[in-house]
């Protein structure tokens, strides 16, 4: 069917058939790929274009229904200036990764154009179609006031504009403007000539045999080329595992390599162990006829019982998902002193007991994940391109462990990434998978998930059963803490997983108190979920939410105030370097004052009036409490060595001066959100004493000159990755200095390096050159000291001889409507210290999304499985709720800057750290709301479902 319509004001047309959606015909068809794919339901508003003015989403709209429409895309927003919507989301640093801004955008231009003075209230209730999670929404929201003032000619209330370059201030982001425009390519908006299409076939069943394989329909499907499946694949080695705990009994699967433990192959063989394990792939000339040939492939299960939860696969008769793994259990250990913390718990004079479960989370990206990969039978080289966090460990892996390859034949491009929340730090079989399958068949092979096949086959989160022991006295001081653990690992251990449920948690269980016994013992346990991996927050959100709800069961118990007993117990500011006996030295901070702030914010000394006046209006009022202190900035190889990652975890950077001045970084991090392109230029900038316009951050591609780097995980980059382009810096400068002692005959002790200049301190009128006249000078290399090489460049590693340990308090306030049980969050306060901050601006957008996140783990997230048959019922964004902006209040962030000494920016994480808070301060407030019916925990999601069943077994 042809049509003819107007797109960004051209004329267009096509032949479509009557089922294309628009937005298939806008990105396949026209190529404008700035509109993005992310669940193809009409759900996340992604997909956001105007159809004559107004917001459509362009996955539910037919193409030949806009046959004579005008449509307008992100590419015509914008003219030869940035429309001031778009300027304003660059200036108020809300975009991050930039995935979701394009439909926001668009859904955003119709309400400008229709309500010229919109209220804070309006704007999210507007964007409630637009999921935006990893931002937080309220920079978004503040850029979409600010746009309509302009607009109208009022006054913007524009965020502080930087004063400066230097660390400290809020520097516009670099990259941004391909962002709000849609030029960035993300890696499902990418192509390569003779491109194929695959298709992953995954089990539809939870536990079951294969007993046969039949492809030959599918195989017979117009422009299929090949089919495959495991008889195809029997050379390939089954993924690594590369965090093995020490001092663990523990049951891990085999590997050929004989170097590290194995986990799920790129097809189930005889068993499929959880529904997403992958078992067929068709590759076909186009992505329609591969996945409509993937449902010609006949596969013959004989359906075994499933084992969803950790303590009833431990228990006998239990579905056994693996032979090496007597139990299902993949590995037992203890931290701490059992035997002395059971004493103490035996001899306190108070003692109190809780079971909770942190409940199973989705990543639940916007952007699914996807492969581009190619194989060059002249070199015998491989270009994988992928949007992972990890491309360095895929070069290593996939090489050496996967596909036996060598690993300079390897080469890992990572493009624009949306967010990853974790989900994207893993190796996951479909990637080694489609750059094999290039190789046999000579030609590029594309795969880009699907929505549902991503929440079937991505790793999930948290999910631990935690029996926990609190003691201490009625004085309020804490003697013990114990923590009895299940943890829910799914059918498969992924590359680092064991370290989540371990270290990240059995070490931080202690939160932000002095406790003189604490104890956590665990099971990792198999069952047939989806694979467990590390999300934001991983380890230390579970932790937290122990110890902060295990604190305020023991001050209700006690009859003390909740926050009184977090002072008794609290590291003390003169207590630092603390050791806190479970094997964390917290580096630094003043725990108390961040406590004394937040609560001072949240007006804490009228919590009885707020109560009394919510009463009146028919509703429970709560306070809740939540501080942390986190492990971040991965660092210290021996350290981690000790943890049993096999990894080096130390930061890399490349500095070369061009003989033109330019600067170029190369860097290990890989941004998705965070920034370094310009975070890392900002600490370059103030330590070469040069404009930023003249520095350039590399990243992302493992053809540079780092032979390998690490990765942004953990909230590491800048206190460790940031920490060696600082430190290269300082090379550069000596190097600098050292060449200028030898031109102006001078000793180098006597030679400065001030604004850019290298200045000989007795003559600085004479003695002076330009760090640019420096580069061209050694590039030249003519006239240089006998042990120096030509050319101005640096390598730099950093590893940190400690961790470093942000640290806040936050404070929920919450209402609970008396006749639906519906919780609102009225309030939130959120009091950091992330050490020395380099961009406020950025460090404000993690924060709003760590907050975001948190929020809804305790109100409204989980992935719930059916017990019978082990099958996803959370797959799309009806089931699986996620904070908009129309639930949230506005966050009130607070921060102090205790310097960190692990690093010498003094900087310490912020990417994931004030995520673990959240949600136990939410919980906190809740059952503080309902304290006067006995109601002392509730599990997450509190849903007010949960509460109603909870009130009327309490009998209100």
């Amino acid at each position: 069917m042809n049509i003819n319509l107007h797109v960004n004001q051209v004329a267009r047309q096509g032949d479509v058939t009557p089922d294309v959606p628009l937005l298939d015909f806008l990105r396949d068809t026209l190529g404008l790929t700035g509109t993005k794919r992310g669940c193809d339901s009409g759900k996340c508003g992604a997909c956001t274009v105007l159809v004559d003015g107004k917001a459509t989403k362009s996955c539910q709209k037919l193409a030949v229904e806009t046959s004579d429409c005008a449509v307008t895309t992100i590419e015509g927003v914008a003219g030869a200036e940035l429309h001031p919507l778009q300027q304003a989301l660059w200036d108020n640093f809300a975009v991050q990764n930039g995935f979701s801004t394009p439909g926001t955008i668009m859904a955003a231009l119709e309400l400008l154009n229709t309500n010229p003075d919109p209220t804070e209230a309006d704007i999210k209730q507007w964007l409630q179609g637009n999921l935006s999670r990893e931002t937080g929404y309220q920079q978004v929201v503040d850029a979409i006031r600010n746009a309509a003032a302009q607009l109208n000619g009022r006054p913007v209330q524009a965020p502080p504009a930087a004063t400066s370059q230097a660390i400290g201030q809020p520097v516009q982001t670099v990259l941004t403007r391909e962002l709000v425009t849609g030029q960035t390519q993300f890696i499902a908006d990418m192509a390569m000539p003779g491109m194929a299409h695959a298709a992953i076939l995954q089990s539809p069943h939870g536990h079951a045999i294969i007993r046969n394989i039949d492809i030959t329909e599918a195989q017979n499907m117009p422009g299929v080329i090949r089919v495959f499946t495991a008889k195809d694949t029997e050379g390939v080695m089954p993924m690594p595992v590369i965090w093995i705990p020490p001092n663990t009994e523990n049951h891990f699967l085999p590997h050929p390599s004989g170097i590290v433990p194995g986990s799920h192959r790129v097809f189930a063989t005889d068993r499929v162990r959880f529904v997403g394990d992958q078992l067929a792939a068709v590759v076909a000339e186009t992505r329609e006829q591969a996945y409509a040939a993937l449902a010609k492939i006949r596969v013959d299960f004989e359906a075994l019982p499933v084992v969803l939860e950790p303590e009833a696969a431990l228990a006998e008769g239990a579905p056994q998902l693996h032979e090496t793994a007597p139990n299902n259990r993949l590995l037992h250990t203890v931290f701490g002193d059992k035997a002395a913390t059971e004493a103490a718990i035996a001899s306190a004079e108070v003692v109190v007991t809780q079971r909770m479960h942190n409940q199973r989370m989705m990543h639940n990206t916007l952007e699914v994940r996807g492969v581009l990969a190619d194989f060059d039978s002249q070199s015998g080289e491989y270009t994988l391109r992928t949007n992972t966090q990890i491309p360095y460990p895929h070069r290593l892996l996939i090489s050496g462990y996967v596909l036996g390859i060598p690993y300079s034949k390897l080469r890992v491009i990572v493009p624009p990434m949306g967010e990853s929340n974790g989900c994207k730090g893993n190796l996951y079989p479909d990637t080694p998978l489609v750059l094999w399958m290039a190789k046999q068949l000579g030609r590029p092979v594309k795969w880009v998930d699907t929505r549902e096949g991503f929440a079937r086959n991505t790793a999930q989160s948290r999910d631990q059963v935690q029996y926990g022991t609190i003691a201490g006295s009625k004085d309020g001081k804490i003697s013990a803490l114990m923590c009895r653990a299940y943890s829910n690992v799914g059918a498969y251990p992924v590359i680092n997983a064991p370290g989540q449920p371990l270290p990240l948690i059995g070490k931080s269980i202690t939160g932000s108190y002095v406790v003189p016994h604490a104890c956590y013992e665990v099971d990792v346990v198999y069952t047939n979920k989806v694979p467990v991996a590390p999300m934001r927050g991983s380890g230390r959100a579970e932790a937290t939410f122990f110890v902060e709800r295990m604190i305020e069961l023991f001050a209700q118990k006690i009859g003390m105030d909740p926050a009184e007993v977090r002072r008794i117990n609290m590291v003390r500011a003169d207590q630092f370097p603390f050791e806190n006996g479970l094997g964390w030295i917290y580096d630094s901070g003043n725990y108390e004052n961040l406590l004394d702030m937040a609560l001072e914010k949240a007006e804490y000394a009228n919590l009885p009036a707020m109560k009394q006046e919510a009463a009146q209006r028919g509703k429970w009022l709560g306070l809740g409490i939540g501080s942390y202190v986190a492990v971040a900035g991965v660092g210290n190889s021996a350290k981690m060595l000790g943890e049993g990652l096999m990894s080096g975890t130390w930061g890399h950077a490349y500095i070369n001066v061009a003989p033109s001045g330019e600067v170029v970084i190369t860097t290990g991090a890989q941004p998705h959100g965070q920034s370094q392109d310009t975070t890392f230029v900002q600490v370059a900038a103030q330590a070469l004493q040069i404009p930023m316009q003249y520095i350039t951050l590399k990243h992302s591609d493992t053809a540079s000159p780092l032979y390998y780097g690490q990765a942004s995980y953990g909230s590491r980059s800048m206190s460790v990755e940031g920490a060696a382009v600082e430190k290269a810096c300082r090379a550069i400068i000596q190097k600098a200095r050292e060449f200028a002692a030898h031109l102006f005959k001078m000793p180098v002790d006597l030679i400065d390096y001030q604004g850019g200049k290298v200045i000989g301190r007795p003559a600085p009128e004479q003695a002076v050159m330009t760090l640019q006249q420096v580069a061209l000078m050694l590039w030249l290399g003519t006239d240089l000291p006998e042990s120096m090489d030509p050319g101005l460049e640096a390598r730099a590693f950093f590893d940190p001889k400690n961790f470093n340990f942000p640290f806040g308090t936050h404070v929920a306030i919450v209402e609970i409507d008396k006749e639906t049980c519906q919780v609102e969050l009225k309030r939130y306060v959120a009091a950091n210290d992330f050490g020395v901050v380099v961009n406020p601006g950025v460090v404000d957008g993690q924060t709003l999304g760590n907050v975001v996140l948190g929020i809804g783990q305790a109100l409204s997230e989980e992935a719930r499985y059916d017990a019978d048959t082990g099958r996803m019922a959370s797959a799309d964004f009806d089931s699986y709720a996620m904070p908009r902006a129309d639930w949230l209040p506005r966050i009130e962030m607070l921060r102090t800057e205790t310097p960190s000494p692990s690093n010498p920016l003094g900087a310490k994480g912020a990417g994931d750290v004030s995520n673990p808070p959240v949600a136990p301060a939410i919980v906190n407030a809740i059952c503080n709301a309902l304290s006067e019916f006995h109601i002392t925990h509730i599990d997450m999601p509190v849903t007010p479902q949960k509460l109603w069943a909870l009130l009327q077994s309490a009998k209100v």
